[in-house]
């Protein structure tokens, strides 16, 4: 069986399931799924900037709403259940949890633990982050030793 460790910052949507669970064709797939809800990551202003440069100017504005701390906890909770709920409709293993501080951290002992093949981060774009290389994959590139896929999640269910 393959083992994949899942990075993700919101729920699963349906097209996101199938890309992932489609990649590696009829092989079997294990997923550890680690969540880190967008409000725990970067401030505000850097999301802030990422709307700005998706054309989302209303989402830009309401920055300050995106739930922080134990609020941004139960909403992880509650998208973590309904990702793993989808990979297991799927016909995937799946086991996940919420991580808060220090990702990639938790994605170096998950991938050792686990002895996974492979990490897949699947994340809105933070174009901020990434032009100067301090986004999940970048990172975890120079961390975890198995190959890293950066994906882009899929706005609509």
């Amino acid at each position: 069986m393959f083992t994949s460790v899942l990075m993700i910052e919101k729920a699963l949507t349906s097209a996101d399931v199938e890309f992932v669970t489609t990649l590696h064709g009829d092989e079997p797939v294990a997923f550890h799924v680690l969540l880190q809800p967008r409000g725990d990551q970067a401030d505000r202003l850097l999301r802030a900037i990422d709307d700005v440069a998706l054309g989302e100017l209303d989402e830009a504005a309401r920055e300050g709403e995106t739930p922080e701390g134990k609020d941004a906890a139960a909403l992880g909770e509650q998208a973590l259940s309904v990702s793993l709920t989808a990979l297991h409709a799927a016909g995937c293993a799946a086991q996940g949890r919420l991580i808060q501080d220090h990702p990639l951290d938790a994605l170096q002992a998950l991938v050792d633990d686990v002895g996974a093949d492979e990490v897949i981060v699947l994340t809105d774009p933070h174009y901020v982050e990434e032009f100067f290389h301090r986004d999940w994959a970048s990172r975890a590139r120079h961390k975890v030793g198995v190959p890293v896929l950066k994906l882009f999640s899929h706005s609509e269910a």
